[in-house]
């Protein structure tokens, strides 16, 4: 006497109901990220033509996920095409360059004095460094402005 794999009817109507719809998958959101349209380099400037939206699943690590946020960046390391970019992987250019003779200024109300400092590391604008006076070799901090100057104590 042959024995029956299903033993009883209810066991083989939930099996039925199981191989018809298949298991159950969950489907993972998708989110949109920026990503290189080409490969870049340490030190490019990334504009909006060098990216393209592209879909992940959920983001396991952190990446930038707002074109805004990047454009007008540079690179600090190689940026590969297709591939989520680390937020630790771009930078603000820096206005100012370590060693290179920068203006600085102070200025209050109608008085303004202008010398050449010697930044001691490189920064961006808004971001405070110092500097060396190449003259007297007195160190100066100041802040870093967008038109590459330092600016000094007073306003």
């Amino acid at each position: 006497m042959a024995r029956s794999p299903v033993r009883s009817p209810l066991l083989a109507i939930v099996l039925l109901c199981l191989s018809a719809f298949g298991p159950a998958q969950a489907t993972p959101e998708s989110v949109v990220l920026p990503v290189p349209a080409v490969t870049l380099y340490p030190g490019d400037v990334i504009g909006d033509a060098h990216l393209v939206d592209r879909a992940f699943r959920t983001a396991a690590r952190v990446s930038i996920d707002n074109r805004l946020a990047i454009v007008g960046k540079v690179a600090r390391r190689t940026l590969l095409p297709g591939q989520p970019i680390p937020l630790n992987a771009v930078d603000d250019p820096k206005v100012v360059r370590r060693g290179v003779p920068t203006q600085v200024v102070f200025r209050e109300n109608d008085l303004v004095i202008t010398g050449l400092v010697e930044p001691t590391q490189s920064a961006s604008v808004n971001e405070m460094v110092k500097a060396r006076n190449p003259d007297t070799g007195l160190m100066v901090v100041g802040v870093v402005q967008a038109d590459g100057t330092i600016r000094v104590g007073g306003e």
